[in-house]
């Protein structure tokens, strides 16, 4: 993968590449939402705990196609409330390699699927383990 993170001409970045490059399988993850393996609702009023189950669900669905968080390309976050912008940072950070971060896109939605979902994040990743 080659990160553009801040190509000339372009605005300044808060932890995302304008452009990522790469070769190799595709793995497309659909939307992730804060809910466990056992299909309950993670933290109902906590922005925090809600982006750390989505985070938790990536890697589980990366995993399976014979990817991770370190490949991936592109993420498109969907948020409730921009006043969980910062809970979403805190944890991204601490989950993906904040010196080559992927693309990635923000979108406020007047509503996710289930009225207590504040965040929904899907993913296009490289599959280097796929096959």
């Amino acid at each position: 993968m080659k990160h553009f993170i801040r190509p000339d001409g372009s605005p300044p970045v808060n932890g995302y590449s304008h452009a990522v490059a790469f070769t190799g399988a595709m793995v497309a993850v659909s939307g992730q939402v804060p809910m466990d393996g056992g299909g309950n609702l993670v933290g109902r009023e906590d922005a925090e705990a809600q982006v750390r189950q989505v985070y938790a669900n990536l890697i589980a669905a990366l995993r399976a196609a014979g990817s991770g968080l370190e490949h991936v390309v592109k993420l498109t976050v969907y948020l409730t409330d921009l006043d969980d912008l910062d809970a979403f940072r805190k944890v991204r950070d601490e989950y993906q390699d904040t010196d080559n971060p992927p693309a990635c896109s923000l979108v406020r939605v007047a509503g996710l699927v289930h009225p207590d979902f504040r965040v929904e994040i899907d993913a296009l990743a490289v599959a280097p383990n796929a096959g």
